[in-house]
């Protein structure tokens, strides 16, 4: 039986609330806000960005349940546990991870939902070139993609190459990656297909360079201050699309790998262990398969996220445990192309 809804005329500090008073509390009842925050600081250095690139544009933003850009309004919303560290705490709790928690994460995804928002802005996506680079805008969004890990014509921004979910996805990617401060893209993907839509991009913000945005809707969609169910049902939600109450397929693997015995409680944890032997890993494995290197990586984090959650440490001989964790590696990069793991929801 849930607890009964807080006082919230008594209520304390959010950071004072154990998990299960939080899960029984209304999103709108949150009362957050993105004024004071570390999230205000990096709008402000995504403002800056555009800037830099003479773009008379600057999105708005608002907090919501989840990262999006609405359909004809060129504005971000951002998920409402990056207003607060005790949310976010309860976000990896419910979910695993927190999307976006940390600064380069987080500013990855706002250029990213900055791409959406520019393309809204200035109606990008009615150019035939876009269509003829990207594909067709319309195209349903599928439940899940699968992406094919080897194929140079996207870019690579966000995890999962999550420029293969749809053609507006492919555009927020690209544009993510030319909005970056410092990138070298024309060096990076010189022999990549990926190169024309880059240079369509950047071909078309110069274009546009000074100009006020043809769509300038300040509307909000699910502020979050308007959602009424309760963090309980949001995440109960959030947890059945995804999957996540499913056992890892690392678990077993992991546990025989690592210890989470008493006895080995003060030794380093295994995702601290994993972290610091993450590009000899990389490099070697991909060796050894001949394996794309960010497959590989893509492997490795999912083994540091469940080894964080399942509280694991180092139990055995450090070189023993790195050559095993090698071959582990290598093991799960073929399952993850070869049997189908890489499928994503959406």
């Amino acid at each position: 039986m849930a607890n009964p809804k807080p006082n919230l005329s008594t209520m304390p500090a959010l950071s004072k609330l154990t998990d299960e008073q939080l899960l029984d509390m209304r999103m709108c009842d949150l009362k957050l806000s993105i004024r004071g925050t570390p999230l205000q600081k990096r709008i402000e250095q995504l403002n800056q960005e555009l800037a830099s690139r003479g773009l008379n544009f600057r999105p708005h933003c608002w907090l919501s349940d989840d990262w999006f850009s609405p359909d004809d309004i060129p504005g971000i919303a951002i998920p409402f546990y990056l207003a607060n560290p005790r949310l976010a705490r309860l976000e990896r709790k419910q979910l695993l991870e927190v999307e976006g928690g940390t600064q380069a994460w987080c500013m990855k995804i706002l250029r990213h939902e900055a791409g959406h928002a520019i393309d809204t802005a200035f109606r990008i996506r009615r150019k035939a070139r876009y269509r003829e680079l990207f594909g067709r805008p319309s195209e349903p969004y599928p439940d899940y993609y699968q992406p094919t890990p080897s194929s140079r014509d996207y870019v690579l921004n966000l995890d999962m190459w999550y420029a293969q979910a749809h053609p507006l996805e492919d555009f927020a990617e690209t544009f993510a990656v030319w909005l970056r401060p410092g990138t070298r893209w024309r060096t990076r993907y010189r022999d990549w297909p990926a190169i024309k839509k880059l240079e369509f991009v950047d071909e078309f913000m110069k274009s546009i360079a000074g100009q006020p945005p043809l769509v300038q809707n300040r509307r909000t969609i699910d502020s979050v201050g308007r959602i009424r169910r309760t963090l309980r049902t949001h995440y109960r939600r959030k947890r059945k699309h995804y999957g996540v109450d499913y056992p890892s397929i690392y678990d077993v693997d992991l546990c025989k790998l690592f210890s989470s015995e008493e006895a080995h409680r003060r030794n380093v944890t295994a995702a601290a262990f994993l972290s610091q032997i993450r590009n000899e890993l990389r490099t070697i494995v991909a060796h050894w398969t001949g394996e794309y290197t960010y497959t590989i990586d893509q492997v490795i984090q999912e083994m540091i996220e469940r080894c964080r959650e399942l509280n694991l440490r180092l139990g055995g001989a450090i070189d023993q445990v790195k050559r095993d964790a090698m071959i582990l590696v290598a093991v799960r990069t073929t399952s993850f192309l070869h049997e189908g793991r890489h499928r994503v929801a959406m």
